[in-house]
C-alpha cells in the first residue's frame, strides 16, 4: 500500500512507532545508524501496525457482508486448516498454526472465506491461544445464530521455542464449542473430519 493511500492518523502513528524502535535498538546493543539499521525502526513500525490491524476491522461485519438466508441445510459447516499467525500478548513473539471451525445452521449460512476472515481479524491482535478460540467460537455464534459452533486450534509458541523452555515441537490445541457440539458424538464426528487428511 502506498503510504498515499494512508490516512494522516496511520502515518502519525507509524512514525511514533518509528521513534521508539530508534530508541530500543541502541538499548539491545546496537547502532540504528548502521547501514543495515537506518530503515528498521520504520520497517518494524510498518509490520507491527499489519500484524494488530484486527484493532481496526469488525469481525461481524466480516460475516454479515455475506449472510444468506438458508433454512433447509441443517447439517454441519467445516472450514479447517485455516493458517493463522499472531502475536502473544506475553512476550509479543508469533505462534502460529492450523484453526478448524464448523457451525450447523439454524437459518443462516455465511459465505466460506469470512469464515478464515474471522480468524484473521481477531489473530492481528495481541492474543494468547485461548481467547483467540473464544472469540471466534462467540463471533460466529452471535452474528449467524446457528444450532452450534465448534472452534479448535492447533498452535506452535515461538515463546515456548525460542526462549524459556525451548520445546521445539510442543503443539499446544484448544476448542471451545456451543449448542449441538455440546454432544459428545457431535464433537467426534467434527474431530474425525479435521482430521481425516488426504493421503
Amino acid at each position: 500500500m502506498n503510504t498515499e493511500d494512508l490516512d494522516a492518523q496511520t502515518l502519525q502513528t507509524r512514525s511514533e512507532l518509528a521513534e521508539h524502535y530508534r530508541q530500543i535498538i541502541p538499548l539491545l546493543g546496537e547502532d540504528c545508524k548502521r547501514e543495515g539499521l537506518i530503515k528498521t525502526p520504520v520497517r518494524v513500525a510498518k509490520a507491527m501496525q499489519y500484524l494488530t490491524q484486527g484493532y481496526r476491522e469488525d469481525p461481524a461485519a466480516a460475516l454479515r457482508s455475506a449472510m444468506f438466508e438458508e433454512e433447509n441445510y441443517k447439517q454441519m459447516v467445516i472450514v479447517k486448516d485455516i493458517d493463522f499467525f499472531s502475536l502473544c500478548e506475553h512476550h509479543m513473539l508469533p505462534f502460529f498454526g492450523k484453526v478448524h471451525v464448523a457451525y450447523i445452521p439454524k437459518k443462516y449460512l455465511t459465505g466460506l472465506s469470512k469464515i478464515p476472515r474471522v480468524v484473521d481479524i481477531f489473530a492481528r491482535r495481541l492474543q494468547i491461544q485461548e481467547r483467540l478460540t473464544l472469540q471466534i467460537k462467540e463471533c460466529i455464534q452471535q452474528t449467524l445464530d446457528p444450532l452450534g459452533v465448534m472452534v479448535v486450534i492447533e498452535a506452535q509458541h515461538m515463546c515456548m521455542q525460542m526462549r524459556g523452555v525451548e520445546k521445539q515441537n510442543s503443539m499446544t490445541t484448544t476448542s471451545d464449542f456451543t449448542g449441538f457440539f455440546q454432544q459428545a458424538k457431535t464433537r467426534e464426528e467434527f474431530m474425525n473430519l479435521i482430521h481425516n487428511r488426504s493421503k
